[in-house]
């Protein structure tokens, strides 16, 4: 039986930026009590703010900074995901931002693809929060990420991330997996079929957004 939900919108939030609905179909994966289906790819605190995602998941292609792990955590109304590095900041300097974070809060870190087992294991011995190791190639040893003490796997392999959840599902049958879903319903549900326990979202930009808003706007007066 379809369960009513009962709704509230309001006027000034009625605009509030929405996943796709599809993601519901998901597992989800407990962690601390919550239940997380979708996260939301982004560093935006205005998106992050303005969104109804479970959690966020924060990385950027710079080297990670407590300054903009602290700033996303004071925004965000849900649990944050902040990464820590494992591409060009590795080793002990991962391991302390991983320290950082989850003094400022973070409910979980992120490792980029190419960190060492070592370093992973190094993070899981000074944190008590969740350690989400990055997988981009079927080519990697997910095992290994495993045994290291990866407690969860984020799967990112563009169009090929479907594949590569259910190669990781067949051999690990229990592993958490976190995977990008894509740009489309189909998309996503492809992936959570594949085994994928939650989505992360990447959601408009600001930008977009302001353009889809000001083209309204000259509509009005054309």
């Amino acid at each position: 039986m379809n369960k009513i939900i009962p709704t509230y919108d309001g006027t000034l939030r009625s605009h509030l930026l929405l996943v796709p609905a599809c993601i519901s179909e998901c597992s989800g994966i407990r962690i601390f009590g919550r239940r997380i289906k979708s996260l939301v790819f982004s560093t935006d605190v205005a998106i992050i703010k303005n969104v109804n995602s479970d959690a966020i998941i924060a990385v950027y292609p710079f080297t990670p900074q407590p300054s903009i792990a602290q700033a996303i955590i004071s925004v965000s109304d849900v649990p944050t995901f902040v990464g820590v590095g494992g591409g060009t900041t590795n080793g002990k300097r991962s391991v302390r931002l991983a320290a950082y974070a989850e003094h400022q809060g973070a409910y979980g870190v992120v490792v980029n693809a190419p960190i060492a087992e070592e370093t992973i294991t190094e993070i899981k011995n000074v944190v008590d929060i969740p350690v989400i190791a990055t997988v981009v190639s079927e080519n990697m040893d997910v095992g290994k990420r495993i045994e290291a003490g990866a407690d969860i796997l984020n799967v990112s392999a563009a169009a090929k991330t479907p594949e590569l959840v259910a190669a990781i599902r067949r051999d690990f049958p229990d592993v958490a997996i976190i995977a990008t879903g894509g740009p489309t319903e189909e998309s996503i549900l492809r992936t959570i079929e594949a085994g994928a326990n939650a989505i992360t979202y990447t959601p408009p930009t600001n930008g977009q957004l302001f353009s889809e808003m000001m083209r309204a706007y000259r509509a009005r007066y054309e």
